[in-house]
């Protein structure tokens, strides 16, 4: 079930005129799905849509979900300045009617679970991503909160728990050739909430 107060936080977040994370999509991704053929992907906790909508323009079959209605609301307004449509649906991932092996690729953006259910998400979501299929995933490495002690506005989780590890991500997406794994420092400039160094960890696997 979802928690009400996360809810409501993230609700609030998406329900000011601005952009929370800015409208331009996240460089990692951008990168990423540049060398890709398009074909079909999924955005979880997608927010306001910003990657997402890049997606759409460049050719890709986007699906999206988030538990906020804000966010969609935000996603589609997006997506009509871009004249593209994507399927953005709201509610829990086990509460959505996506197919096994439907999705070409899967883009984890910041998509920062609550601690007792990251890894649980992360296996349901294997199992919608076709046999050669792409993760594409970057967020918040453990590493970062010694960041955001220094620089709030870098942004993410103050618990360690919703933060991730390289171990975490094998042990996550274990049948994967890794293209990419590493722990890392970046500059952040997305939006009003991720501004500054921040430690990240990025992954791009192809499921075997």
């Amino acid at each position: 079930m979802t928690d009400h107060n996360w809810l409501d936080r993230w609700n609030d977040r998406y329900s000011s005129q601005e952009f929370a994370y800015g409208t331009e999509p996240n460089n990692y991704l951008k990168e990423q799905l540049e060398k890709l053929e398009p074909g079909s992907i999924l955005f979880p906790a997608e927010g306001e849509g910003r990657n997402a909508i890049f997606a759409a323009t460049k050719g890709w079959n986007v699906s999206a979900f988030d538990i906020s209605s804000e966010g969609k609301n935000k996603a589609l307004q997006l997506a009509e300045q871009h004249q593209v449509t994507i399927d953005y649906q709201v509610g829990e991932l086990e509460t959505l009617d996506f197919q096994m092996e439907q999705f070409d690729a899967i883009a984890l953006i910041y998509a920062h679970f609550p601690a007792d259910i990251k890894s649980s998400i992360h296996q349901m979501l294997d199992r919608y991503l076709r046999k050669g299929g792409f993760i594409i995933f970057e967020a918040f490495s453990k590493k970062n909160l010694e960041y955001v002690t220094k620089n709030e506005k870098v942004g993410g989780p103050k618990d360690i728990g919703s933060l991730f590890s390289v171990e975490e991500i094998k042990a996550d997406f274990p049948d994967y050739k890794v293209i990419e794994l590493k722990e890392m420092e970046i500059e952040l400039n997305e939006g009003l909430f991720h501004n500054g160094t921040g430690s990240v960890i990025r992954f791009t696997g192809q499921k075997l």
